[in-house]
């Protein structure tokens, strides 16, 4: 799919100050287009807002939703990947999930259908599939997730659907495997608080020389550790391009995996961190965290046919190259050749 110039379109980034939204802004302002921000900031940061106007929005408010889309009548499609992400939090707090991320999104689309706003691209997850014992995972699977987050993720997907038959709001759901990586740049990067992804946690233990958890070792894989489908942020962005391309094209509704059809184990991936920075990351083993599942990774051939889309920068050293330079920038414990200060 020949990708067009976005021409100055304005595009509403639920969640623009986050992890994946900034750099979903980045490449949207680097094709042409305005991303404009809605956010409350109590994960995103506004230092990651530098491509187009934000606003001060909680998906909780129905009102101040409303009142926010009357200033931006012109725009046509929304890019939602605002939510409470945390799985272990969601596991004891499922409250809190479900008003965030659910009654959030159903405020949110409460406001599209009375607006020109009748497209919308969600940014779900593989965790709504569950334990899948048949991988590469299909779109086509059941989806049967196990933990409170892939839960409240499920709801929102019937909940488009649900307004597309009755409103005609066109969607395309995105399944992310596992995001990672950063802008090669350096600016923007993984920056979560706490932070409970693997990558950035092992670089941070590689850099301080402390122990960082490993959660659990006995799992059905090749060497015990959770496996994983690792996808560079820049190409999960991209993916947001060619899902707005469809959409111009005529595609009205679609649910689609975002990954690369590789997993890597916990120690694979400690192995490759330990060969880019050249320091060694120290662990020890804890029991399993609730809602963690064995193995996922995607069947990539329905983003390729249905909207042309294919990585491009997610081989898995590149992907701890650019997390590592970003936490270098990010703290400045290090001199130029890299070692400890």
């Amino acid at each position: 799919m020949k990708l067009k110039n976005l021409k100055g379109k304005p595009i509403i980034v639920v969640g623009g100050a986050g992890y994946i939204g900034s750099h979903v802004c980045k490449t949207i302002s680097s094709k042409g287009g305005i991303p404009i921000v809605f956010d409350d900031f109590s994960a995103g940061h506004e230092h990651s807002i530098k491509w187009g106007p934000s606003e001060l929005v909680d998906l909780r408010d129905s009102k101040a939703i409303l009142k926010v889309f009357e200033k931006y009548k012109s725009v046509e499609t929304v890019i939602h990947l605002a939510s409470s992400i945390e799985v272990s939090y969601g596991e004891s707090f499922p409250s809190e999930f479900y008003t965030n991320n659910v009654l959030g999104t159903l405020n949110l689309l409460n406001a599209m259908k009375n607006t020109n706003a009748r497209k919308i691209i969600f940014s779900s997850t593989c965790a709504t599939y569950g334990e899948i014992d048949d991988v590469p995972i299909m779109e086509t699977v059941t989806q049967n997730p196990s933990s409170v987050y892939g839960k409240t993720k499920l709801a929102i997907e019937h909940m488009i659907e649900s307004f597309h038959t009755a409103y005609g709001l066109d969607y395309i759901i995105l399944r992310y495997f596992n995001a990672a990586g950063a802008d090669p740049e350096g600016d923007i990067g993984e920056e979560h608080e706490p932070e409970t992804h693997l990558i950035p946690n092992a670089l941070e233990a590689a850099a301080n020389g402390k122990f960082m958890k490993i959660f659990g070792d006995d799992y059905d894989t090749i060497d015990g550790t959770c496996m994983r489908d690792y996808i560079h942020v820049n190409d999960i962005a991209e993916a947001h391009i060619h899902s707005m391309q469809a959409q111009e094209n005529g595609l009205v509704s679609a649910d689609v995996n975002i990954g690369t059809g590789t997993a890597y184990s916990v120690l694979q991936i400690i192995n490759m961190i330990e060969k880019v920075t050249g320091y060694s990351v120290k662990y020890k083993i804890c029991k399993r965290r609730a809602g963690d599942l064995s193995k996922l990774y995607a069947d990539t051939s329905k983003a390729e046919k249905v909207l042309g889309f294919k990585t491009k920068y997610s081989d898995l050293e590149n992907i701890i190259q650019t997390a590592w330079n970003f936490y270098k920038n990010k703290n400045k414990r290090f001199n130029k050749k890299n070692s400890l200060l």
